[in-house]
């Protein structure tokens, strides 16, 4: 399997957009892209640092008997 750069995706998923959207809708759409905010991997070690592994885990497992 031959790998796609990043570059590649995107066009390929612009033209999607694009495709399905109509151009103004697209536009409309990649403005509303919000990237959120805060500090995502500084809440991610707070919130795991309170969990054991073994904790972890068996949310990981109950999670996926869910889906």
């Amino acid at each position: 399997m031959v790998s796609k750069t990043i570059a590649q995706i995107q066009s390929e998923g612009y033209d999607a957009l694009v495709k399905a959207l109509g151009p103004e809708d697209a536009s409309w759409f990649i403005r509303s892209y919000d990237h959120g905010s805060g500090d995502y991997t500084k809440e991610r070690k707070k919130t795991i640092r309170k969990k054991s592994s073994k904790q972890i885990g068996k949310e990981i497992l109950e999670l996926q008997k869910s889906l």
